[in-house]
């Protein structure tokens, strides 16, 4: 290379930048100790501007287009150099480009929950996250207030910043709006706005920066929240327990007769209903378990007995042993015609197992056999 070339590779005649990133918003340009000629061609691509810096003052902003650099178009530059006459001679000087277009995929969430004091379950701790998209509207407060003397600023440099101005105007708007946590999953369109419209009041004065959507996906409540809340809406749909465990009983007694053929039926019979209402009683404090049938293998041990207000019973089937339940649950039996008299019973109290027909709380509920017929 000759020395003319040499010279000439000094300077730079072409300023522009690729953007080939997802989440630059300020880019300077390297000039690596070179000089700008007079005459150099500054090229600003579509979403993007530049910003001519000169001894830590700034110069002169250009919005997309090409130019070709000169006092002409560089008029506040040209004032802070003193070129009053135009200028012939290289000139060195600090670009930034700023991207103007929107930044996405950006996201924000509550670190911590936010306390809520809702009217149907009182204080309540919820977690919201969402997504959020980024722009530049004012590239000389960005360059002041930001990026300073970086080499390049990103998004990522300022999400800490932003997402806890939206987790604080979130807790702002919910104080505010008052909605129930029941209904929140409904309003998610409304109040996403409201909390975009927040936020750009916080920092585009402040920082030069747009917020131009900003999306809450998921509002959620503590685990445990949610467990209860899932069991009071199962208990609503139930309704009445009492008659609804009747029902499952009736159900699982089978057909009227089952009785007449083998005590309690066969198949699913008595024994499927028991095992249901077991199932429901199961671990009620003070149940007691039955004594051994007779011939039958001992049963384990069982809890303390209950109380007399809350007697129970054990039912004898094909030599096992099924219970507890509630007398109600055995007036039902005999009604459908499942137990009979000589169905064995024992409740906590007696000192055996003994036939149905001859517990005092059981035989007003067996109907008397009618007589033989006349002869």
């Amino acid at each position: 290379m000759g020395l003319f070339d040499k010279l000439r590779a000094e300077f730079v005649d072409i300023v522009e930048w690729v953007d080939d990133s997802q989440h630059t918003l300020v880019w300077r340009f390297p000039r690596y100790q070179n000089e700008i000629k007079n005459g150099a061609q500054l090229l600003v691509r579509p979403g993007q501007c530049a910003i001519f810096v000169d001894r830590g003052e700034i110069a002169d902003v250009f919005e997309p287009g090409q130019y070709e650099l000169s006092t002409d178009n560089l008029p506040l530059l040209s004032t802070l150099r003193g070129w009053k006459h135009g200028f012939q001679s290289p000139f060195k000087c600090e670009v930034y480009f700023v991207s103007t277009r929107q930044v996405t995929d950006l996201k924000w969430g509550t670190p911590n929950p936010v306390m809520l004091r809702d009217a149907d379950f009182g204080p309540l701790r919820i977690r919201a996250f969402g997504t959020y998209t980024l722009r530049a509207v004012d590239a000389k407060l960005l360059l002041k207030e930001l990026v300073g003397t970086n080499a390049s600023f990103e998004a990522d440099m300022v999400g800490e910043l932003l997402r806890s101005i939206i987790v604080e105007a979130f807790t702002d708007l919910l104080g505010r709006a008052k909605i129930a946590a029941l209904d929140l999953a409904s309003r998610y369109r409304e109040l996403s706005e409201q909390l975009r419209v927040l936020v750009c009041e916080r920092i585009d004065d402040e920082y030069g920066l747009d917020v131009p959507a900003l999306f809450i996906l998921n509002v959620s409540l503590p685990p445990e929240v949610e467990k209860a809340l899932d069991a009071r809406t199962s208990m609503n749909v139930i309704g009445d327990l009492g008659r609804y465990q009747q029902f499952q009983v009736g159900n699982a007694l089978g057909a009227p007769g089952a009785g007449a053929r083998g005590g309690l039926g066969e198949g699913i019979g008595l024994g499927a209903g028991l095992a249901l209402g077991q199932q429901l009683l199961q671990g009620a404090p003070g149940a007691a378990a039955a004594p051994p049938l007779p011939g039958a293998p001992p049963l384990p041990a069982a809890p303390p007995p209950l109380p007399a207000a809350n007697v129970l019973f054990y039912v004898s089937q094909a030599g096992q042993s099924q219970g507890p339940f509630p007398l109600q649950q055995l007036i039902a039996g005999i009604g459908q015609g499942q137990l009979n008299a000589a169905t064995m019973v024992w409740s906590p109290g007696m000192p055996g197992w003994l036939p149905a027909g001859q517990v005092p709380a059981l035989m007003g509920y067996f109907a008397a056999p009618p007589p033989p017929p006349p002869r």
